[in-house]
């Protein structure tokens, strides 16, 4: 039977510290709210602007609101919450993707014509979800949190109104993701049913005392089918290609990166912290079908959409490696390699949703020939995120598929290793296909390319400095994750619950 201590006793008002340890999350849905009411105010011209200005504030404090949230680690809200080196590690990316996208997407919205109002706050709200995610060790305020994001993702989604295909999209993602979240609480229901709990650090103590529960497996298994829709892992992953197709060019930059690093750290919480049984091979499997989907279905792309779809299927599978590594070596291998993925995967959705042009008319291979020699800058630009995700050195996406393939080899896992390194070399062509169509082809019709708005501009230079940044200084974010590591897997004393049989 599990009790908890007296001290651990829930108080009857929350200190004013627990507010301080939600801060980001305030801050987000305050200006959130904020744009909505301005929405009605403005006219159609002050829209764009006014409200994309308020949004991106929104973005920055609460990049500051993180900064001052991590001086106060600890637990808040009778122990559903916390604040450490691991979920501030995570704030900071998460809040940082939707700061680039918004700033990519000022330019998208004038061109495609859309009203910004609910765009901007649905951005907003939805990143409100991915950060609480990541600092939620409660699973039910874990469920809540990723419907917070995935709602706000569902209507995004579908947001180019004029384009059936962006209503299937839309509807497409709502109605397996409700199936995956389906999933996910279903598995948070057999869970308190074996442990009694569904308080992340008192799974872990009974599971890790005591003979597991049957019931135990399937809800891991279960809870792993709602994480993996999310991260877009093989065989959850049938979604990912359509989806987005048909989404917003800025959209799937934020999709392909923030909601799954707000996935990614729940999962590492629920495999590395929590000690789930079972998850060892529903990992590796999961890994290599992803790597290999991912891989071998973005060959044969000519939509580059729907190819870098494809990629973050294959890059999931990457990343998947490091959770099936010791937990002291893959914890901190998936945090370095989330936030290298982020930083060059937004910035290449940034490029294609410039060269999209009006109607996303200039979405395939063929649209980006001659690129080198029309827009020298935007193509070297793209060229800097294709080798990173290539994993080429001196950038980011180097040395995370270092860091992963090292954990994995220091863990034994010799076989999963070779396969990841293969299906590396065959996502090296179609990565450098696209390089090749940009500098030695030329275009039968050139697609227009606009000049670079001064928001473009700067999400871009963002971007790259964070892309370069990770490949040539890696150490200083290398450490940060491994003491977010240290901590997720190690909790002080001080700041989890007594627990005791």
């Amino acid at each position: 039977m599990i009790s908890f201590a007296a001290t651990a006793l829930p108080q009857v008002i929350p200190q004013s510290s627990d507010y301080v340890r939600i801060l980001p999350e305030l801050v987000l849905a305050i200006f959130g709210m904020a744009v909505m009411a301005l929405d009605p105010l403005l006219g159609d011209r002050a829209t764009q602007k006014t409200l994309g200005a308020v949004g991106l504030l929104g973005t920055l404090a609460a990049l500051g609101a993180t900064a001052y949230m991590a001086q106060a680690p600890g637990l808040a809200f009778w122990d559903m919450i916390r604040v450490d080196t691991f979920s501030v590690f995570f704030h900071f990316v998460v809040i940082t993707v939707a700061a680039i996208t918004i700033l990519t997407s000022h330019e998208y919205m004038a061109v495609q014509q859309l009203r910004a109002g609910e765009y901007y706050a649905l951005i907003l709200f939805g990143t409100l979800g991915m950060a609480l995610m990541s600092s939620a060790v409660e699973l039910v305020l874990i469920f809540i949190a990723l419907e917070i994001s995935s709602i706000a993702t569902y209507i995004l989604a579908g947001f180019r109104r004029r384009f059936a295909i962006s209503g299937e999209s839309s509807l497409k993602y709502f109605l397996l993701g409700s199936f995956a979240t389906a999933f996910f609480l279903y598995g948070v229901a057999l869970m308190f049913g074996a442990t009694g709990s569904t308080n992340i650090q008192v799974i872990a103590h009974a599971l890790g005392n005591g003979p597991i529960p049957v019931l135990a497996y399937a809800a891991a298994a279960l809870m792993f089918v709602g994480v993996g829709f999310k991260v877009a892992a093989a065989p959850f992953h049938v979604w990912t290609p359509d989806v987005y197709e048909g989404a917003p060019a800025p959209i799937v930059g934020l999709m392909s990166t923030g909601p799954k690093a707000a996935a990614f750290a729940v999962l590492l919480r629920i495999v590395f912290e929590a000690s789930v049984p079972g998850a060892f091979w529903l990992i590796w499997i999961s890994a290599a079908l992803s790597m290999t989907i991912g891989n071998i279905g973005a060959l044969v792309q000519d939509n580059v959409k729907r190819l870098l779809a494809y990629s973050s299927i294959a890059h999931a599978g990457y990343l998947l490696v490091a959770f099936a590594a010791q937990p002291e070596l893959g914890t901190s291998a998936a945090m370095f390699y989330t936030a290298a993925y982020a930083a060059m995967n937004v910035g290449a959705f940034a490029v294609v949703t410039h060269l999209a042009s009006r109607d996303e008319r200039y979405v395939t291979l063929e649209d980006y020939a001659g690129l080198g020699h029309r827009s020298p800058l935007l193509a070297a630009t793209l060229t800097i995120f294709l080798l990173s995700l290539i994993g080429i050195p001196a950038t980011g996406g180097f040395f995370a598929k270092f860091y992963v393939f090292s954990a994995a080899l220091k863990a034994n896992l010799v076989g999963l290793t070779i396969i990841g390194v293969l299906n590396s070399a065959v996502g090296a062509y179609y990565y450098l296909r696209i390089i090749v169509m940009m500098y030695m082809k030329e275009s039968r019709e050139e697609a227009p390319v606009a000049p670079v708005s001064l928001s473009l501009g700067v999400g871009l230079a963002v971007s790259v400095l964070l892309t370069l940044y990770l490949g040539i200084l890696p150490g200083r974010v290398l450490d940060y994750a491994d003491e977010g590591a240290r901590q997720m897997l190690h909790p002080t004393e001080q700041a989890v619950s007594q627990v005791s049989p």
